[in-house]
């Protein structure tokens, strides 16, 4: 069976997990950690992407983020691709680095944001890389460490967390901590790692009780997950067979200019611009081929491929500008 689409909306809570290929071990010193942290620092406050918590395992590592201005496979992509080169160059290997494919699971926010965060930073002592909570406190390479002012971590959100445990720093680090140790009898939580979530409607009796709707890749009410339907058909609606064509005329209206122009090679800021968002949607949103954008455009595949780099940066600084365009009339 087919892997379904992710969901993929920019505002979203996600619980992202990523493994090493076959199992291997993405984390092989203390430098490795380091280079990983630093650069998904970075990447968070570049891009104004929330991480509410983060576990670094030898093999494998957990993320709880919340993209607010970009899709969250494009975060990922600069991620892992960016980590992958730099672990490559230094063990002196070739070759993949992750699985193809990394786990993401969408969230709803209030119900279930503190135990995900309870859940990730325990990954260190379920993995017993560290053997009691006090010692968690002190390990760097997770979130824990910084929610206890131990460690920092640019970035991660904390003042946000915290506040949900007390008024004031110290009252509401104890609580913190109280909270997480609480959490260590719980074990491993399969329905926090793997959506779908299966519950009976309030109110009826089991086993006829009827089941809520669910999703593999959401962990949240049956409301939650129909509402995310609603608006995942909606976008796929709203793009579904637009043709390039289309949205050309969509991209010139909306920067004021004649399609042929944006045809045409130019070094006018305004006509660059366009047809870099021109690609960008073509490409990544619409999934368009990039030797049919480029056939409209006349250029090379590759020099697409720039063009779709150079959208991408566009866009993050304009989160809303995909929506103004493909929802014009």
């Amino acid at each position: 069976m087919p892997r379904r689409a992710r969901l993929d909306t920019p505002g979203l809570l996600q619980h992202v997990m990523v493994r090493g290929i076959e199992r291997r071990k993405i984390f092989l010193d203390e430098t490795d950690r380091r280079l990983f942290v630093g650069r998904l620092s970075a990447l968070l406050e570049e891009t104004h992407t929330d991480c509410f918590a983060w576990a670094l395992l030898p093999n494998h590592f957990h993320l709880l983020l919340r993209p607010n201005r970009i899709e969250l496979k494009q975060f990922m992509r600069r991620l892992l691709t960016g980590y992958a080169i730099t672990f490559n160059h230094r063990h002196k290997r070739a070759g993949h680095v992750f699985q193809n494919r990394y786990k993401s699971i969408v969230c709803e926010e209030e119900t279930y944001l503190l135990e995900l965060i309870r859940y990730i930073h325990l990954n260190p002592l379920r993995a017993r890389l560290v053997s009691d909570p006090i010692e968690l406190n002190d390990y760097s390479w997770c979130g824990h460490s910084v929610l206890m002012g131990k460690n920092e971590m640019p970035g991660q959100v904390v003042k946000g967390v915290l506040a949900r445990f007390g008024k004031t720093l110290k009252k509401s680090r104890l609580n913190y901590h109280v909270f997480i140790t609480n959490g260590v009898v719980q074990g491993k939580r399969n329905e926090l790692v793997g959506g779908g979530l299966k519950r009976s409607r309030k109110g009826q009796p089991e086993p006829q009780a009827e089941l809520e709707i669910f999703d593999e890749r959401i962990l949240g009410s049956g409301d939650f997950i129909e509402q995310l339907r609603k608006e995942q058909a909606f976008q796929e609606k709203l793009t579904a067979g637009m043709m390039l064509p289309v949205l050309i005329d969509r991209v010139g209206k909306y920067f004021g200019l004649e399609k042929e122009r944006i045809k045409q090679r130019s070094t006018d800021k305004g006509i660059m611009t366009a047809r870099d968002i021109f690609c960008y949607i073509a490409i990544r949103v619409l999934r368009h081929s990039g030797t049919n954008v480029g056939n409209v455009l006349n250029i090379h595949r590759s020099a697409v491929s720039h063009a779709v780099r150079r959208g991408e940066g566009i866009i993050e600084e304009n989160n809303d500008l995909v929506d103004k365009i493909l929802k014009q009339t």
